[in-house]
């Protein structure tokens, strides 16, 4: 995140009802530019609700959501999207499209020109170490979990939003995979300084990953801090309870460490499981 601090996405008292019962209330909160920002909590939290009332899938009924100091509500609701990818666990690529065709589906409702289109494609598939010349032309049913989840992120930028969106997108995976690709977003976000709000349950991914957390419980936001501050000043009981999972040692973490004595071991590994 840039050490200049530019608010970029902001929740000014935001509330979303459900037949008069809150799923999100009283919602205050500043995103930043360029900041990797998650969403913690259970389920029935309102960690998705809050996800989902800045693309305006869901329309607050208190308060107000920004963009650029713009409410949401006053965006022409196509133009908004535009600037905003999305990512789900569910991948939902379209079947009859290849690989190149499902990554520039928005460049071309944008209008990008066909080789400029191609050039991205490339460009992206490179990043996430997939030969274009061997899956540019694939579709998606011949590809394994874990590529079709990385296509889905590679269709959510390849229009270079302002805004990456993603809910519980790696959840569905196996552990390894899920670390792989846990590394291809920190990496993406790195190399393209896109602003991300990503929703998880899982306080490892969100501890490995976030410049900031936000912590909701019961429909409210009740900590907001890096990493670190909230292992070590958890704002209360529940906050203490669901952190102390994040060091927990677990399969994953001695995959990992056993993973890393073999960089040759590793690669084979992730070309098996990918």
């Amino acid at each position: 995140m840039q050490n200049n601090l530019v608010p970029f996405i902001e929740f000014r008292g935001a509330g979303k009802q459900y037949d008069g019962k809150y799923a999100v209330r009283d919602l205050d909160l500043t995103i930043y530019q360029g900041e990797f920002f998650v969403l913690v909590g259970g389920s029935g939290s309102g960690k998705s609700t809050t996800l989902r009332m800045i693309n305006a899938l869901i329309e607050p009924t208190d308060g107000n959501v920004y963009l650029h100091g713009k409410r949401i509500k006053d965006y022409d609701i196509r133009q908004l999207r535009h600037q905003i990818g999305y990512v789900l666990q569910q991948i939902a690529l379209f079947p009859t499209m290849t690989v190149a065709e499902n990554i520039e589906l928005m460049p071309d409702v944008l209008g990008w020109p066909k080789a400029e289109r191609k050039t991205r494609v490339n460009e992206l598939l490179e990043l996430v170490e997939l030969d274009p010349a061997h899956y540019r032309d694939r579709y998606p049913h011949e590809l394994s979990g874990g590529e079709q989840q990385r296509i889905g992120i590679l269709r959510a930028i390849a229009a270079k939003p302002q805004v990456l969106l993603m809910d519980e997108p790696f959840s569905a995976l196996d552990p390894l995979v899920r670390t792989v690709l846990q590394d291809q977003i920190a990496m993406i976000h790195q190399k393209f300084g896109t602003t991300i709000v990503f929703v998880t349950h899982d306080m490892q991914e969100a501890a490995k990953l976030a410049c900031r957390i936000g912590v909701m419980h019961n429909g409210k936001l009740v900590q907001i801090g890096t990493p670190e501050e909230i292992k070590k000043q958890p704002a209360n009981d529940y906050v203490q309870s669901l952190f102390s999972t994040a060091d927990a040692p677990d399969a994953e973490r001695i995959i990992n460490q056993f993973l890393r004595l073999d960089k040759q071991g590793q690669e084979a590994v992730r070309r098996t499981v990918l």
